[in-house]
Order: C-alpha cells, then sequence, then structure tokens
C-alpha cells in the first residue's frame, strides 16, 4: 500500500533541495521536530492509546440503535464499509504527519500547499470548531444522565467544573494528560469487550440467532441501506485526525506515527464489527433500532449477571475520556495556528517548565464553557462533522499538491490513488447532508471568514502604529 519517501540527499549534511520549505521547525533528519517549544514526550504505544481513545469514543454505546434502523442485523457490514472509507483520508495523514510532524495538523498542511491564509484559517477555524463544540457537548453528556446515575447535581455547573478539570490536567503536561488516558481508554475498551463476551456465552448456551446478521429490512436494497448506514457509522472513526496535532510532540514520528493510526484504526474496526455481531446475534433489529441503550439491553438479553451501573461507569469514562482528548486536540491546534501568525501571537505562550500551550489551553476551555450554556446543541454538533469533511478533503488535496515539495527526511508516503479516493468518499459523504446542516455549516464558514478579516485589520494596524512610533524594522523604518 505505501512505500517510504526516500530523503532529498544522502549526504550527512544535505543540501537545502529547491523549494524546500524546511525552517527551525520543520524537522530534522530524524523527523523529529527540530527547535519545537513543546516536549516529545509520545511514545509510539502512548500515540496508538490516543487515536483508539478518541476514535472509541461514547457514541458507539448507542450506535448500534441507529445503525439496525439502516441495515437490520447486518450491522458489521456499513461499520466495515466505514472503515475502509476512514483509512482513506488516514493515509494521506500519514504522509503528511511524517513529513511535516507540526503542531496545528491540517491547517498547516493546508498553508504549505495551498499558500493562501484564509483558507489556512478556514481549516483551522474547522477543527477548532469541531474541538470545541464537541468538548462541550461531552461535558454536557457527563453531567446528565450518565452522572446522575451516582449524584444528582446541576448540569451547567458540573460542566463547567468538569472542563476546568480536564484543562488541568491538559495543562498539567501531555505525557500526564496521555497516561489519564490509557487508564480511560482501557476501561472503555472493556465495556465493549463485555458485550462481545456476553454474546458469545449466550450463543454457545444455544441462545441468540447467528441467521440475524445477514438480515436487511424487508423493504431495503442491501447496497443502498449500507451506503446510508456508512454515513452514520463514519462518525464513529472521526477522531483519528486529532493525532495530527500532536505530532510535534511524538518521538519519531516519521516511525511510529503510521503504525500508530492505522493500528488504532483497525482495532476500533474489528471491535465495533464484533460489537455489531454480538449486537444482532443476542437482539432482533426491531428491538435494537426502538433502545436508547442498544448495548445495555444486549448484555441484558444475554442472561449474563453483569451490574447495570457498571455500564453507566464505563459509559461516563468513555464521556470524560473523548472530552480530555478533544481539548488537547483544540488546544494544539490554536497553538499551532499561532505559531504560523493565523491567530494572535500570544495564543503560542507555552509554560517554561510543562512546555504545554496554556494560553491554547485557557482559551479553548473558556470557550467551551460558555458553549455548554447553550444546552442543546446537536444540531450545531452535525454541522461540526460537516466541517470536518471539507477538512478531510483539504488534508487529501494538500497530499497531492505538496508531492512536489521535497524534504530532508525520509517519511510514509500513500499510493496517488489513496488520496484522490479519499477525496471522492469525503464528497459521497457531503452528498447525503440535510439543507438545515449546509444552512448552519456556511453560517459557521461566514463567521470564520469575518474572524480572518478582523484580525488581519488588526495586524495591520499594529503594523501601522510601529511604523509611526519608529518602532518597528528596518525596512518599515525606511
Amino acid at each position: 500500500m505505501t512505500t517510504p519517501a526516500r530523503p532529498a540527499a544522502a549526504s550527512s549534511e544535505p543540501a537545502r533541495p529547491e523549494g524546500s520549505t524546511r525552517d527551525s521547525g520543520t524537522p530534522g533528519a530524524d523527523g523529529a521536530a527540530g527547535g519545537s517549544k513543546l516536549k516529545q514526550a509520545i511514545t509510539g504505544p502512548l500515540l496508538y492509546l490516543f487515536i483508539l481513545g478518541d476514535v472509541l469514543g461514547a457514541g458507539i454505546y448507542a450506535l448500534m440503535g441507529t445503525l439496525s434502523a439502516e441495515v437490520g442485523g447486518a450491522l458489521w457490514a456499513p461499520l466495515l464499509l466505514a472503515l475502509l472509507l476512514a483509512l482513506l483520508t488516514a493515509g494521506s495523514y500519514a504522509e503528511l504527519v511524517t513529513k511535516y510532524p507540526k503542531a496545528g495538523g491540517a491547517a498547516i498542511f493546508a498553508e504549505r500547499a495551498f499558500r493562501q491564509p484564509v483558507i489556512s484559517f478556514l481549516v483551522g477555524f474547522s477543527m477548532l470548531a469541531a474541538g470545541v463544540v464537541s468538548a462541550a457537548g461531552l461535558s454536557l453528556a457527563f453531567a446528565g444522565d450518565y452522572l446522575s446515575t451516582f449524584v444528582d447535581l446541576p448540569t451547567v455547573p458540573t460542566a463547567i467544573a468538569f472542563l476546568a478539570l480536564v484543562a488541568c490536567l491538559n495543562a498539567r503536561g501531555i505525557s500526564e494528560s496521555l497516561k489519564g488516558n490509557v487508564v480511560m481508554t482501557v476501561i472503555e475498551v472493556s465495556g465493549l469487550v463485555i458485550v462481545i463476551v456476553v454474546a458469545a456465552v449466550m450463543l454457545g448456551s444455544g441462545g441468540g440467532d447467528v441467521g440475524r446478521v445477514g438480515e436487511f429490512p424487508a423493504d431495503a436494497d442491501p447496497a443502498i441501506a449500507t451506503l446510508g448506514a456508512a454515513i452514520i457509522a463514519y462518525y464513529s472513526f472521526v477522531g483519528f485526525e486529532t493525532s495530527a496535532n500532536i505530532a510535534e510532540e511524538v518521538r519519531e514520528p516519521r516511525r511510529v506515527y503510521p503504525r500508530a493510526l492505522f493500528g488504532a484504526l483497525a482495532t476500533a474496526g474489528v471491535v465495533y464489527v464484533l460489537v455489531g455481531l454480538a449486537s444482532a446475534i443476542a437482539l432482533p433489529a426491531d428491538e435494537l433500532s426502538g433502545s436508547t441503550g442498544p448495548l445495555l439491553d444486549v448484555v441484558a438479553a444475554s442472561g449474563v449477571a453483569v451490574p447495570s451501573w457498571l455500564f453507566s461507569l464505563i459509559a461516563l469514562i468513555a464521556v470524560a475520556n473523548g472530552a480530555l482528548l478533544t481539548m488537547i486536540m483544540s488546544s494544539r491546534v490554536t497553538y499551532g495556528m499561532a505559531e504560523q501568525g493565523l491567530l494572535p501571537r500570544p495564543l503560542g505562550a507555552v509554560l517554561e517548565k510543562r512546555r504545554t500551550p496554556w494560553a491554547a489551553i485557557l482559551v479553548t476551555t473558556a470557550v467551551a464553557m460558555g458553549l455548554t450554556l447553550v444546552g442543546d446543541i446537536g444540531t450545531l454538533a452535525e454541522t461540526v462533522v460537516l466541517l470536518l469533511l471539507f477538512v478531510f478533503i483539504s488534508t487529501n488535496v494538500a497530499v497531492l499538491v505538496l508531492r512536489k515539495d521535497r524534504v530532508e527526511h525520509e517519511h510514509f508516503r500513500v499510493w496517488t490513488a489513496v488520496p484522490v479516493l479519499g477525496v471522492a468518499s469525503c464528497v459521497l459523504l457531503l452528498t447525503q447532508q440535510s439543507a438545515q446542516v449546509w444552512l448552519f455549516g456556511a453560517i459557521m464558514l461566514a463567521a470564520g471568514v469575518v474572524l480572518y478579516l478582523l484580525a488581519k485589520l488588526g495586524s495591520r494596524r499594529g503594523a501601522g502604529v510601529d511604523r509611526g512610533t519608529g518602532t518597528g524594522t528596518g525596512a518599515d523604518r525606511a
């Protein structure tokens, strides 16, 4: 599928290739981020668990009911198709991250490829919107029904307090944050393993019905139904792209990033397919589609004695893990854009000892806290998914555009057909969005353009003041 790209020169001190954009923040010969202000503390296993924890979100605990309404008992089919579609764009991320391992992810790729600051800003803005809104929604979910199983607290104040705790862990250090993610990811996966195991026990004792795994609704065309459900299932794989925003903090990204990325997606795909099979075996499609807690019902139907409160606890941990990983991503996008001059420079401030982007963490957390006051952000969350598809299109196109840009270290290289198919898959998914979601997406993009123009106006006024007071550069004063 892929081959490593060769370095531009073989000497120990290669000459800068024509057209190269290497600078102090661009990777050195080993692909590590040279001159970075951030600490390279993320190992291969930590990165793998970061991606896995972000992909295996709380949504899977309610996803099977929605999918079952589309494909009946053939839940594995759309999950498998969605995995294949996600792997296309993941291939593009693997090439670009190992080529340019800098915080900022898709926004940095767009800046290098298109040389249009407004495009880079909008790509980064879309990622920020996705992350911050998602974190706000997850904090409300954490403070809502899941937490009320154990203690009854007011939702919004609890959500705000929860985000403050997440920010403290984020600011303490990327290593500490990801070690917390390791524990939460293991617990999160264990809940899905329980579903698989109890369904297997049920089948072994003569219960369940294997025949349901191939049954589509009577009035549905299998191919069309699978495609429609794959669009829903695709959302369960979204999250892998956040790993691009911590590339600057990964040790040896050229070597470990592709393995962690594809390994995590493959693991998530296998778990999802097994959970889909277990759900179909344990319960008929009409019972699954009518349930708001389908996996709880699967466990109950198995007859295996698993306390109901246990799943509430696991779901709570899954939500908390998702919020932590999302806020890590959002703060790194903000930091990376500030470093590139797409956002105000002060947002690139880093704690001296911890070497974490404290200003970006503070601002993104404050915005997420403000969004919790909205309460109902369902439509906004769907709009964010729409914007993420534009981010994916930008990244897939950037791979092809940047093929002409040579760097001085080896990096992962994907087949040319992969990003082309990645663009096609995103366009296919875009065609399935509703008019209302398109309208909200257009409003958000318009807001982003306004913010960008205001930022540019402010920077020009600042430059004018510097020239007027004689504090600018020599060129300015001249």
